[in-house]
């Protein structure tokens, strides 16, 4: 029943290393590379987070046994961590300001917080919709289940607008500076980095 789910998720893979790259730089800029180490130092645990949540909702969505409760228990822990994710993804951009030297930076960097802010609040309203669902009357579950899928594929569309606003923010020579960071040279090492939805 949790099929449809399943089917949402399995296009929507994490949106860990927008803000990660690959290939170096040789210019030396200590600001942009403090800049750079303050967002990359939490990269890695935003990203387990993310994708832990990700990989339980899939479970959850491929697992025949578990009663309705059980799935609804899962699902809504998963959107919570999703929404916890990205809203600490958003706060340590926003803590770390606009990259040093970035072409219109403060506006790439608004744009990314907004962006991951809306995120994170969705996920908040999709745990809602999970928490509200009725797992006494498992033909109501099922039903549930779809518009929980339907607005997944919503979320989506979203998480990809997210993902195009932290690539803006993450162009140029903050992308070199970046991807020297050792937090994010391990998330992009990451199994999830591998994701379409990553960059690479």
């Amino acid at each position: 029943m949790n099929t449809k789910l399943a089917a949402a998720l399995s296009g929507g893979a994490v949106l860990v290393l927008a803000l990660s790259g690959c290939g170096g730089g040789d210019k030396d800029n200590k600001e942009l590379d403090a800049w750079a180490k303050k967002v990359c130092d939490l990269v890695p645990a935003q990203n387990q987070k993310i994708t832990a949540a990700y990989d339980a909702i899939t479970k959850a969505a491929e697992d025949t046994e578990s009663t309705p409760a059980e799935l609804q228990k899962a699902d809504s822990q998963a959107f919570q961590d999703l929404s916890d994710g990205y809203k600490a993804r958003a706060t340590v951009i926003s803590n770390a300001g606009a990259p040093p030297g970035a072409e219109d930076g403060a506006k790439k960097l608004q744009a990314a917080v907004k962006q991951l802010t809306a995120l994170s609040a969705s996920y908040a309203d999709m745990k809602t919709q999970v928490d509200g669902l009725d797992t006494k009357d498992q033909a109501k579950f099922a039903t549930g289940l779809k518009d929980v899928s339907a607005e997944m594929n919503k979320v989506e569309t979203q998480r990809q607008t997210a993902l195009a606003a932290l690539k803006d923010l993450e162009s140029g020579d903050t992308k070199k500076a970046l991807s020297e960071q050792s937090g994010c040279k391990q998330a992009s090492t990451s199994p999830a980095a591998s994701a379409p939805a990553t960059d690479s």
